[in-house]
């Protein structure tokens, strides 16, 4: 045989071997059943009509008002953990069910325009939120990704607590895991009155703890050292109470991005950076 031809031979034998151990690394590193999903993202001006994009995430936030129990269904067979926002302390003027809770709004939430709070210590906005519960789950979502308990930080009152807490704890009975967004103010509240926020919630979101949001230039930029620091302290308490960890980060910074990956990794918690604020 002549020696070019032969050698040829062997290295198309080396360089098929090499695709053919990189494609069972690719396999085992992307995660289970072959899946190449990424770990976390946070979708909610999606609908069903952008499942691809989803679908590349293991665990989902999507708001699934939008989404049919056929799509969710969907979703998971392709491999994600579907979670649902749901919106709790504000109202937001395009919901279908605007108009008719409209009179419980408190004020003005800063920088959305489109969302007021709302008075969570109404028994009527509460028994709103079983309905709306009940329609989601029915849609068979995994949890509720909880947002806007921060209407306790803005209106600092018992009854915000007190209304909050019923709702929370209410939406614990499903057996579901509840992720609350933020909501540090009241979470530390409940820590302190009851010794532990495990009745309350089984995860933490938290915005920003390295970037920075300029709603006036619509840009990003990295967060203030003492607010990181706080933030990285709440989300670090929340951890060591058991709840799962999850930051979403605005930025389109690779020197930011690769530090908050690194932050991530070394503590074990989920992340979701994204370029837009709308988060689509």
């Amino acid at each position: 045989m002549n020696m070019r031809k032969k050698h040829y031979i062997v290295l198309g034998s080396f360089l098929m071997l090499a695709i053919l151990l990189a494609g069972l690394y690719e396999c085992e590193v992307f995660g289970k059943d072959n899946s190449r999903q990424k770990d976390y993202g946070v979708f909610l001006s999606l609908d069903a009509s952008d499942m691809d994009r989803i679908t590349e995430y293991q665990t989902v936030v999507i708001d699934a008002q939008y989404f049919s129990k056929k799509d969710i269904a969907y979703l998971k067979k392709q491999g994600c953990t579907v979670y649902s926002y749901i919106n709790i302390g504000a109202i937001e003027n395009f919901r279908e069910y605007y108009d008719e809770y409209s009179n419980l709004a408190l004020g003005d939430y800063e920088n959305w325009e489109e969302e007021k709070w709302v008075d969570v210590s109404s028994t009527v906005w509460q028994n709103f939120l079983v309905s709306l519960e009940e329609e989601l789950l029915d849609k068979s979502i995994d949890g509720f990704f909880v947002d806007n308990c921060d209407v306790y930080y803005v209106y600092h009152t018992d009854d915000v607590f007190e209304g909050l807490t019923t709702i929370l704890e209410h939406l614990m009975e499903y057996g579901k895991p509840v992720i609350i967004n933020g909501g540090d103010t009241y979470v530390m509240e409940y820590e302190t009155r009851e010794g532990s926020i495990q009745r309350i919630m089984t995860g933490v979101n938290q915005e920003c703890v390295f970037s920075r949001i300029n709603f006036k230039k619509g840009s990003f930029s990295a967060q203030k050292k003492t607010d990181r620091e706080y933030f990285q302290d709440y989300t670090e308490i929340c951890g060591h109470q058991g709840c799962d960890v999850y930051l979403i980060e605005y930025t389109t910074d690779r020197k930011l991005k690769r530090k908050i990956k690194k932050y991530c990794k070394k503590k074990g918690f989920h992340y979701y950076i994204s370029d837009s604020i709308e988060l689509d």
